[in-house]
């Protein structure tokens, strides 16, 4: 249904380009200053990635009711904390048409704007491998007809005195300053902005890559593959063992190595590119 793709793709993007004037003020600061308690004590948030980035998704929440509301869709919310995606978006008229968006928030590179500090865009474990399994997955892989990220990239407050132990009350809301400011939307299919590396650690995700202008322009490591190669690349990620020379072997762990071994088009491949030393990121 490419008809109906392209129709929800489209008016994504002109949701996210709205969407920025309702969270931070004229001068680019996040409008959301900290919480409230029942006395009208307010209390600074922490500047920390994952506290950001959850206080965020709920800042945009409503938003995303009156986007799904506005384009006949309801939103089903992951059923389990671990599950995949953050939110699902079916068709009010057609169940069978229906898009998986995640959240995704970065921050900048403090010396280095261009650069980000990546996300992940999901795993690369069963549900991705087993397209019509249900583990850890609010619907069957294969049964979305497409899989976006809705991305904020943002500026931390580094500069600024932020006291998280200091009490504030409610007049005093513009004196207060924000954890984060400059925040940048994007919408992509997830992978139009991979990288082949994974996300973190030991676990099964898939990462991004770092340099904001290919990211806003959805021009990834398989942009110009395309999305089989994607899914190829991933299902068999550090699974196809090689010869390494006469008496050793290596599992592929690099997409040029991946498509060399497929016999593909290598000229296709988009190149990781790196930061300077200078403004290196945390690629």
């Amino acid at each position: 249904m490419p008809d109906e793709k392209q129709k929800f793709e489209k008016a994504l993007r002109d949701f996210v380009n709205e969407i920025g004037a309702t969270i931070s003020a004229t001068d680019g600061q996040w409008t959301v200053k900290g919480f409230i308690d029942l006395f009208k004590n307010v209390y600074t948030i922490s500047a920390d990635t994952k506290i950001v980035s959850k206080i965020l998704e709920i800042h945009i929440f409503p938003g995303i009711l009156k986007f799904a509301s506005d384009n006949s869709y309801k939103v089903v919310l992951a059923q389990h904390q671990n599950y995949y995606p953050d939110i699902s978006l079916v068709s009010l008229y057609d169940e069978k048409i229906k898009f998986a968006v995640d959240f995704k928030t970065t921050y900048r590179n403090s010396i280095n704007k261009d650069w980000c500090n990546g996300f992940t865009l999901g795993s690369h474990g069963e549900y991705f491998e087993k397209r019509t399994s249900t583990k850890n997955i609010q619907f069957p892989y294969n049964s979305y007809l497409g899989h976006y990220c809705l991305g904020i990239i943002y500026d931390r407050n580094d500069s600024a005195t932020i006291d998280e132990t200091k009490t504030y009350s409610v007049d005093q809301l513009k004196s207060i300053t924000s954890v984060v400011k400059n925040f940048q939307f994007f919408v992509s299919e997830k992978w139009k902005i991979a990288s082949d590396r994974g996300g973190s650690g030991n676990t099964a995700n898939i990462g991004s890559i770092n340099y904001i202008p290919d990211i806003l322009s959805n021009n990834g490591m398989f942009s110009k593959l395309g999305e089989e190669w994607f899914d190829d690349y991933w299902i068999n990620y550090r699974k196809i063992t090689v010869k390494n020379g006469k008496n050793s072997t290596k599992k592929i762990s690099s997409l040029e190595e991946f498509v060399r071994y497929r016999k593909g088009d290598v000229s296709k491949i988009v190149k990781r590119k790196s930061a300077k030393k200078k403004g290196k990121s945390d690629e």
